[in-house]
């Protein structure tokens, strides 16, 4: 089953999505500075994963991209999700994780 992201208008869910698809490859750093310059653009960042290796990838990326948005005043936040994808004809469980920016009014104190 994949979840469907519903737009409501006036909320940041009416904002433009740009998918990243991550590899057990990428580079965090690369992807991380890819996930701010999205929220920078006051997009959200979908960032999808299959496999393990892929999804630790994606989770240290954002945790970058976190870093790289302090000096901008920008905290973000994830909401992870499952979606069904067909890889060379056949049917795979993928993980996205759904980045945008948060509340400051919800921010946790560090």
């Amino acid at each position: 089953m994949s979840t469907q992201l519903e737009p409501v208008p006036g909320t940041q869910h009416d904002r433009r999505v740009v998918v990243l698809k991550v590899a057990r490859s990428s580079r965090p750093s690369a992807l991380a500075g890819a996930i701010a310059g999205v929220i920078r653009e006051g997009a959200i960042a979908e960032v999808q994963a299959i496999g393990a290796a892929a999804v630790n990838q994606a989770v240290k990326a954002i945790a970058l991209a976190s870093r790289y948005l302090e000096g901008d005043a920008i905290q973000i936040a994830f909401v992870p999700l499952f979606a069904d994808v067909a890889i060379g004809g056949e049917e795979r469980t993928a993980i996205r994780l759904v980045v945008s920016p948060r509340d400051p009014a919800l921010a946790v104190q560090r």
